[in-house]
């Protein structure tokens, strides 16, 4: 009994020795296969839920007609818009001129009034210093006859001598007179010296931008070029031909300009007065 049961248990040993490999393979597939079709159901419950949550479509779709549409629609649009809009100006009837700005109407009054009561105080001067008349009955230009000089000065003997009566200056007055200076000039004599330049200019600071202010009256500033032509040891030009050539208007005001722009940047002139 004991021999047949030891050859039952030689035979099982045996029959697991010999037993084919692909059967442990098959079921090693079979495991994997398992597996795998776990792996599926778990991407088809992904799936459902895509499906059940679709991506936003229309969003896509309008992005991707707006990268479509060509750049240069917008501004062919704006400028056809700026072309109608020019032809409807031009067919518009025109509108009649626009009256003064009233600020310029302000300082044209006030230039009125100043020069007004300046005339009427020049010709209440006791020592008929100066004299005025209006240059084309033009109340912003006038020429204006210096009658007197320092009477101890060669100048002023020059003027006896050459039977000079006065010295004549034209001066014309900006539109925002007061506020900025005249511009004064000599007409004749033809003078030299005297801080009087070319084409008849006048270097005197406080006629400058600079040296400028709105009290200085007309009385004021003739009288300080009576005092600046004695300073300045000015004198009638007797030189033959060059007394008789008359200082420019064109010439004077080139002068001046340079004269100015001295002023401004060198903070000053030496030669003025």
């Amino acid at each position: 009994m004991a021999t047949l049961l030891r050859k039952i248990g030689l035979i099982r040993l045996h029959d697991r020795d010999t037993e084919d490999p692909k059967h442990h393979q098959g079921s090693f597939k079979a495991s994997k296969s398992n597996q795998k079709n776990n792996t599926k159901h778990c991407n088809t419950s992904s799936d459902s839920n895509s499906i059940l949550n679709p991506p936003d479509t229309k969003t896509k779709k309008s992005e991707q007609s707006n990268k479509d549409k060509p750049p240069g629609k917008e501004k062919q649009t704006s400028k056809d818009i700026k072309e109608k809009q020019q032809v409807a100006a031009s067919k518009a009837p025109a509108t009649p001129l626009q009256p003064l700005v009233p600020h310029r109407q302000h300082c044209t009054q006030v230039r009125t009034r100043r020069l007004m009561k300046e005339l009427q105080e020049i010709k209440r001067l006791a020592d008929n210093f100066i004299t005025v008349e209006l240059a084309d009955d033009n109340l912003f230009e006038w020429n204006v006859k210096l009658h007197q000089v320092d009477r101890d000065s060669a100048l002023w003997q020059d003027m006896k001598d050459t039977n000079t009566e006065y010295i004549l200056l034209n001066i014309s007055f900006p539109d925002n007179f007061p506020f900025s200076p005249p511009f004064m000039r000599v007409l004749t004599p033809r003078l030299e010296n005297g801080y009087v330049l070319d084409g008849g200019a006048i270097c005197m600071e406080l006629l400058t931008p600079r040296g400028w202010s709105s009290a200085y009256t007309v009385e004021a500033v003739m009288r300080q070029f009576a005092a600046s032509l004695v300073k300045g040891q000015g004198r009638i030009c007797r030189k033959a031909g060059k007394s008789k050539k008359s200082f420019s208007r064109k010439d004077a005001e080139a002068t001046f300009k340079s004269l100015v722009k001295t002023h401004e940047v060198a903070a000053g002139c030496l030669s003025c007065v």
